[in-house]
């Protein structure tokens, strides 16, 4: 029985021009594919006999192309290895950028906080526990799963979070997203099924979760601030009030113990909810960690948490910890599919329950607070003037600034090839107007053979 061409090996997508013969009009389509990087150096190409059954034409005719293109330097071929791209250093054509518009320069060192250094993400070990998961994983897995995520997932979760951050939880009221805004969009959609129309936030904080809740038709008051946190009483008519309580983003303030009562004592009284932001709640060092504030009372405040500042953004794994009351109708806001790959969420539970996610996080603790030591250092001694501030904990330091001089510092930063945010940056446009002048420095950001560097074009810049 003839062989079809969905058996004969790997596909290779080509047009030849007829144009002048089939012969040349291949090789001409071959070499442009190299040319232009869309075939990269060492992709195996298919067997002459396999080119010639896709493109319906003679073998021979894809044999005299590949001989053309191995004399000429774009192909190798050798015995038992097949025919392969070569190995030389191929130059895309530039990518128009339109009329009017400019590539921004991208900046040689980033201190704009939010992400951990991503070179540090334990591959070895994930990819262990990937394969741990894989193997064990039952034949439901791979099909379209609960929208809740995998109770694997949902179990070592709610047993980690109750050990670690004092969570009260069970596999039944933890709800996995793809992060900390995609379980905005899920309880934006909630609060507006169940009637409200305000969510109060901090006057400091990230943009995209007050457009997120703003996008659900939910007005974002901003709650006053001062040295204690978060001024615990939000507006009449307030739903819900979402805070970052145990690390503050970006002022690394943690509330008050008298505020976390008292916004509790608020939930209870008006039947509100509090979602509570567990920014970088893994990483304390000089204090005892802060526990979550839904530990005071789970049926009024919401917690989220997520994999993004532990291990990495781009795995996109969070999870809610919801009122039972709740539960089913977060469930029900979220859809009714689950959105999250269940192999990442089977490996994340094989990364809890093994113990490597503790030893990942212990060992990132200790070179956060290195760096965070290093830096504290090299601005005393070299801009007195700063003061360093909130680096009891997590991934960014705010360093105070004489009066006037944030936004010259941003652009001589800018200047210097230093990505570097101010702390207007975070200011929601409607807090009551702040003089102060400071710096939000992410010092988790910079990969380790990055970071001297980064540390360097900062203290340049510092009055």
């Amino acid at each position: 029985m003839a062989e079809s061409w969905a058996t004969l090996g790997v596909d290779l997508h080509l047009e030849p021009a007829l144009a002048g013969g089939l012969r040349r009009g291949l090789t001409d389509a071959l070499r442009d594919a190299v040319r232009t990087g869309r075939l990269a150096p060492g992709t195996r190409l298919p067997s002459s006999r396999t080119l010639a059954a896709d493109l319906g034409i003679a073998r021979n005719t894809v044999a005299e192309a590949y001989a053309d293109l191995v004399a000429e330097g774009w192909l190798t071929a050798r015995q038992g290895s097949g025919t392969r791209v070569a190995d030389r250093v191929v130059t895309p054509p530039p990518a128009s950028a339109g009329p009017g518009r400019r590539e921004p320069g991208r900046p040689a060192y980033s201190l704009v906080p939010g992400t951990p250094d991503l070179a540090a993400f334990p591959r070895a070990e994930w990819l262990k526990a990937a394969r741990r998961a894989l193997a064990t994983a039952p034949f439901d897995a791979l099909g379209y799963g609960d929208p809740r995520g995998r109770r694997e997932l949902r179990t070592a979760l709610a047993g980690y979070l109750a050990r670690v951050r004092g969570v009260r939880a069970t596999p039944d009221t933890v709800v996995i997203t793809a992060g900390t805004s995609h379980a905005l969009r899920v309880l934006g959609t909630m609060l507006r099924a169940r009637g409200a129309d305000t969510v109060a936030v901090e006057s400091y904080g990230l943009d995209v979760h007050w457009r997120l809740l703003r996008a659900a038709g939910l007005a974002t008051p901003a709650l006053p601030h001062d040295a204690l946190g978060a001024d615990p009483r939000p507006p009449d008519g307030a739903a819900a009030v979402l805070l970052t309580p145990a690390h503050q983003f970006p002022t690394g303030t943690p509330l008050h113990p008298d505020r976390r009562a008292a916004v509790v004592d608020w939930a209870r009284r008006t039947g509100s909810l509090v979602l509570e932001d567990d920014y970088d709640g893994e990483f304390r060092y000089d204090r005892q960690p802060v526990g979550a504030l839904q530990g005071l009372d789970p049926d009024r405040v919401v917690y989220l948490g997520t994999a993004s500042k532990s291990l990495a953004p781009g795995l996109r794994l969070g999870w809610m910890v919801l009122p039972p009351a709740l539960a089913e109708e977060a469930v029900a806001a979220k859809g009714h599919t689950d959105t999250c790959g269940s192999l990442d969420q089977l490996t994340l539970a094989e990364f809890l329950t093994s113990g490597a996610y503790d030893r990942h996080v212990r060992s990132a603790r200790l070179r956060y607070r290195r760096r965070r030591d290093a830096l504290a250092a090299a601005v005393a001694g070299r801009a007195p003037s700063v003061r360093v501030t909130g680096i009891a904990a997590g991934l960014h330091a705010v360093l105070r600034l004489p009066p006037g001089l944030e936004q010259p510092v941003v652009q001589a930063a800018d200047l210097q090839g230093l990505a570097l945010h101010g702390l207007s940056y975070y200011r929601h446009p409607d807090a009551p107007a702040d003089p102060s002048d400071a710096l939000v420095v992410g010092y988790g950001t910079p990969p380790d053979s990055a970071w001297t560097g980064a540390l360097e074009a900062l203290c340049r810049v510092l009055p």
